[in-house]
């Protein structure tokens, strides 16, 4: 984390409370933009005060050069960027480049981190100026009402959010001549997408499937991490390296509508589907191995911590790098990747090739555990080196003559060379020489004692290290200084490794992607601008793999009619399978991917916003049935005549609405089966309506499954050219349910919910009394109890006690007529009360 300090350029005002508050600018600027930028995420939101609406956008990846939130900027144009003082450094590296830019130069204030917490962050919006809102309203229906309007799973957006409504308050934004208990309003709220990039939110992947994380099998990796489950973005990620994996998956979490982009990948991937192109997509799979983490690698050059395992990767990947531009050469150039790769690759990784090879001794690099040079490179280096080789035998003559003038005592002796002492004469400890006081000898000065031998400096080692120097260490920093300038020489090409990975990972990623094509069998979708969408033959690119046996469904939408389908047929009959499998086939499209079909024209879409799974939140504490309404709402408010809406059994969460408050019990709000049947009912056509009755091309592609076969028995919705009725095919052989999962127009009589029941395990006699008992509820007829034993027993006890009664005296004295009722009529009506 780097504080951000130094930014004259871009205006940067330090605003912590209390300094400068008194200062700031009366003029209220149009854009107010707050950003957060941390572990690889972008989170963002900006008040725009024309109209007094606050924008948001959910949290995306971005790339260390934070290339969305420039494209952000860009769109956007902020007059302040409000941002914390505590960032990472790709935040502080941007904000100096955008500070340098002399055509714009937004202001820049920055706030101390903790106000950017997350629960300071829903505090300051729950306080917020809501002026739509009645002033009485709670605070929990205020959160119920927030949480429809803006994402409470976006952590960095929701700290963003914090910080700006502090600038807004402070700056008095708008109501600057106002009295000072108003607050600057904010009159809706919307979400913010990128031009070209496709709205889809959290809850849309994971019901989709597209991407699905799993404990990892390994016990000893259960606390380390996660690994992809069976989702798309396992089944398409066959990326050789860790980068075209994690550009992958940018690709996934930010589908396009740029048909130029859509289209270079598209034609990557005709290319090398094709069966004649399989050697080539081989070999250049096989080369892409070896294309290691480029940033990381030239990172450690600048800092001088290079080690021989990264100057091994670096050769390797800038080889394979020459390679790859001598195959793609000869590949069509029409195709604008093979294009780029060819003029990217410049010369510039042939001579850093060259120069490594030339200087770098990996052998002994290796052997070594250091940096070493290979012979020719550096004459002087070369000369030493030759005299390290040669001292061997040189120290051994040395030492003859030592020994000649040492006291006849010692036996032997020999010169030794030790880095950064020099040289040293050893001799073996006599057993005279006990105390230190023994191990002076006359002409030497003692150095050590080391394993019974005895380290002395005498005149002709003297002479030695003034004739020969420290030589380890000498070769040592001069091979230092040769890798040093080695890596300044590469240093300045890092552009042309740059381009390296970024080509590479993106070639990486249409070689994944037709690997994949080629495998599965999926065909190339024919996309264009308008707002049409047909499939043929469509299937579910994750089920298929799963079933031995997958019945295609095509699906057809035009721009004015059939664009609301409702399907109906039994459970379990396919009708979620079917919504799932168009979601993803539209979003592979989306990616550049082929998809699983015979043919698939996909027109330019969106967002693809759906209600198809329930999930429980802690965190904003509502029941499953408001957020199934959040859901809708989503998909009402936000889509458009180009989205793609999937709902899916909506209206069934109002069975049992649950509100649940801090430190309380949940509050059950249980309805009546009627109740049930008409809140689900009236919502789901209601929803339904509202989209009919839009102009043709305001009205997204909607697909609906439910199990209210009422809706359209009771002719709850408006006729219109815009709906079309769909079921998927079934067939009843005797008793059995048999579903053929094909799909036709027309509707759903019966939920078949008796075979269903039967095909799931239930026992018989209870599928059949509850047949019986649905049917006598529906004709509103009594339904009586079949416990036969029960009823014959309570008609004995019934007869038995009129019987006791008729037999009575009534005339006589002695009859307790209380006693008796409290022995024989109380207990026998308490039994049989107990009993019914």
């Amino acid at each position: 984390m780097a504080a951000l300090e130094g930014l004259r350029g871009g205006g940067l005002v330090f605003d912590p409370p209390g300094i400068n508050g008194d200062e700031e600018e009366e003029d209220s600027p149009a854009v107010l933009l707050s950003v957060l930028a941390q572990h690889g995420q972008v989170g963002l939101c900006f008040y725009d005060s024309q109209d007094s609406s606050l924008h948001y956008m959910i949290d995306t990846p971005d790339n260390h050069e934070l290339h969305l939130l420039a494209r952000v900027i860009q769109e956007v144009s902020p007059d302040v960027i409000i941002t914390s003082a505590k960032q990472e450094r790709c935040m502080t590296r941007f904000l100096q480049q955008l500070g340098s830019n002399p055509d714009y130069k937004p202001e820049v204030v920055t706030y101390p981190y903790v106000d950017f917490g997350l629960e300071v962050g829903k505090q300051r919006l729950l306080s917020a100026h809501l002026p739509f809102l009645p002033a009485s309203v709670s605070e929990r229906d205020k959160m119920s009402y927030l949480s429809s309007c803006i994402s409470f799973h976006s952590p960095l957006m929701l700290r963003t959010v914090g910080a700006l409504l502090k600038c807004l308050d402070r700056r008095r934004v708008g109501v600057e001549l106002e009295d000072s208990s108003v607050g600057v309003p904010i009159l809706q709220f919307n979400t913010y997408t990128l031009k070209g990039v496709v709205c889809i939110d959290r809850d849309t992947y994971s019901v989709l499937q597209i991407f699905k994380s799993e404990l990892h099998p390994s016990v000893y990796k259960l606390h380390s991490g996660e690994k992809e489950g069976l989702s798309l973005y396992g089944i398409l990620n066959r990326c050789r390296s860790k980068f075209g994996s994690k550009l992958l998956r940018q690709w996934f979490l930010r589908p396009t509508q740029d048909l130029a982009v859509l289209h270079r990948r598209q034609e990557v991937i005709h290319f090398l589907t094709s069966p004649r192109n399989s050697d080539v997509l081989s070999t250049l799979q096989s080369l892409l191995r070896n294309i290691r983490n480029i940033p990381t690698l030239l990172h450690r050059m600048s800092l001088s911590h290079t080690k021989v395992g990264d100057w091994q990767s670096l050769y390797k990947t800038v080889c394979s790098a020459v390679c790859i531009r001598n195959i793609v050469r000869h590949l069509p150039q029409s195709i604008q990747l093979f294009h780029d790769i060819s003029e990217g690759f410049s010369d510039d990784l042939h001579y850093i090739s060259s120069i490594i090879n030339r200087v770098v001794d990996f052998e002994t690099s290796i052997a070594e555990n250091r940096f070493t040079i290979k012979p020719n490179v550096d004459p002087a280096i070369d000369e030493k080196k030759r005299r390290m080789m040669g001292l061997s035998d040189f120290l051994t003559d040395v030492a003859r003559r030592e020994l000649e003038h040492l006291d006849a005592r010692i036996p032997s002796c020999c010169v030794i060379y030790i880095p950064l002492i020099g040289f040293l004469l050893s001799v073996p400890r006599l057993p005279s020489m006990v105390e230190k006081e023994d191990f002076e000898i006359g002409g030497l000065d003692f150095m050590f004692l080391s394993e019974d031998r005895l380290h002395y400096r005498s005149q002709r080692t003297k002479e030695l290290d003034d004739l020969l120097g420290d030589l380890h260490c000498d070769i040592r920093d001069m091979e230092t200084a040769v890798m040093t300038q080695l890596q300044n020489t590469i240093l300045e090409r890092s552009s042309s490794l740059h381009k390296v990975l970024d080509l590479t990972a993106e070639l990486d990623c249409l070689m994944a992607m037709s690997s994949a094509s080629q495998e599965y069998g999926y065909t190339s979708p024919k996309l264009a601008s308008h707002r049409k969408i047909t499939i043929t033959q469509g299937r579910h690119p994750l089920l298929e793999l799963c079933s031995p046996v997958f019945v295609a469904n095509s699906f057809q939408s035009s721009e004015s009619q059939d664009r609301v389908k409702v399907i109906t047929g039994p459970n379990s009959s396919g009708k979620s399978i079917y919504l799932k499998q168009v979601g993803l086939i539209v979003f592979m499209a989306l990616i550049g991917s082929d998809v699983p079909a015979k043919e698939a024209e996909i027109g330019l879409v969106d967002g693809i916003f759906t209600r198809m799974q329930s999930r429980e939140s802690v965190s904003v504490g509502l029941s499953t049935f408001m957020i199934d309404l959040n859901q809708m709402a989503q998909a009402l408010n936000s889509s458009t005549g180009s989205s793609l809406v999937l709902v899916d059994e909506f209206g069934k969460g109002t069975n049992t609405v649950t509100l649940e408050r801090d430190g309380e019990s949940p509050n059950q709000f249980c309805l009546t089966k009627e109740e049930k049947e008409v809140d689900g009912l009236s919502l789901l056509a209601a929803s339904i309506s509202h989209w009919l009755r839009k102009a043709p091309e305001d009205v997204p592609h909607v697909l609906l499954a439910t199990n209210f076969h009422s809706l359209l028995q009771l002719g709850l919705l408006p006729s219109s050219v815009l709906l079309s009725l769909l079921t998927l095919e079934t067939a009843v052989d005797g008793d059995e349910l048999v579903f053929l999962y094909q799909l036709k127009e027309g509707i759903c009589q019966s939920s078949y919910a008796a075979n269903i029941a039967t095909l799931a395990g239930l026992p018989i006699s209870l599928v059949q009394r509850g047949v019986e008992v649905s049917e006598l509820y529906r004709t509103g007829r009594p339904i009586k109890r079949i416990d036969k034993a029960s009823s014959d027993e309570q008609v004995n006890r019934c007869k038995s006690v009129v019987e006791k009664f008729l037999n009575l005296d009534l005339e006589d004295k002695d009859l307790d007529l209380h006693r008796f009722m409290k022995e024989e009529l109380l207990p026998s009506a308490g039994e049989l009360l107990n009993r019914s």
